[in-house]
């Protein structure tokens, strides 16, 4: 059966970690727009040629291309089971994400919103920043990007929450724990 999942969730949470282990323990794929952008611009595909001079730019890819190319994702595959981490980071986005996985038959799973308190978030990501040897995230970016994360998010929150397909989970404990409630809030085993 056709499939989706997408992770929701501060900077730090445990999201990317979680869905990985998702993806290979019940055979989804992971989609990243980022890694979807790159791969038709490196083939040269039409939706690729249009994307690049915009990435070239430093400028963002227009909702509109990056849905043809996840569009275009799903199309190939024969029975998507699929992740998305970091998509959609809009409402506009989210909308027509649904839209889309509507057309192609595609069951949502859940929204998954990964949360942990913020002071729990900067010391992860102060102890990830010096293990990556990343200077550029001390307490002060840190905390910036969760302010603009919040901003940015609510939106989708609230838009999921009416829908009745977010699931909130307590990124805190160990990584265990936390795929055990990913597991029960999605109503699967592995």
């Amino acid at each position: 059966m056709a499939e989706a999942v997408i992770f929701l969730g501060p900077p730090g949470a445990g999201k990317g970690t979680q869905a990985r282990r998702l993806a290979s323990e019940m055979g989804f794929k992971q989609l990243s727009t980022g890694d979807i952008l790159r791969s038709h611009v490196a083939r040269g595909s039409e939706l690729g040629r249009l994307a690049r001079p915009i990435m070239d730019a430093g400028k963002l890819v227009p909702d509109e291309i990056i849905l043809g190319l996840i569009g275009e994702e799903l199309a190939t595959m024969p029975d998507p089971r699929v992740i998305f981490d970091g998509f959609p980071r809009t409402l506009a986005q989210a909308e027509a994400l649904d839209k889309l996985l509507s057309e192609q038959n595609i069951r949502l799973l859940g929204v998954l919103l990964v949360t942990a308190p913020e002071d729990e978030l900067v010391k992860r990501l102060l102890g990830r920043a010096l293990q990556e040897g990343r200077s550029d995230d001390n307490e002060q970016t840190i905390r910036a990007r969760m302010v603009e994360y919040l901003h940015k998010t609510q939106p989708l929150v609230d838009y999921y929450a009416r829908t009745g397909s977010l699931k909130e989970i307590n990124g805190l404990g160990a990584v265990d724990e936390v795929y055990a409630a990913i597991q029960e809030a999605l109503e699967v085993k592995v």
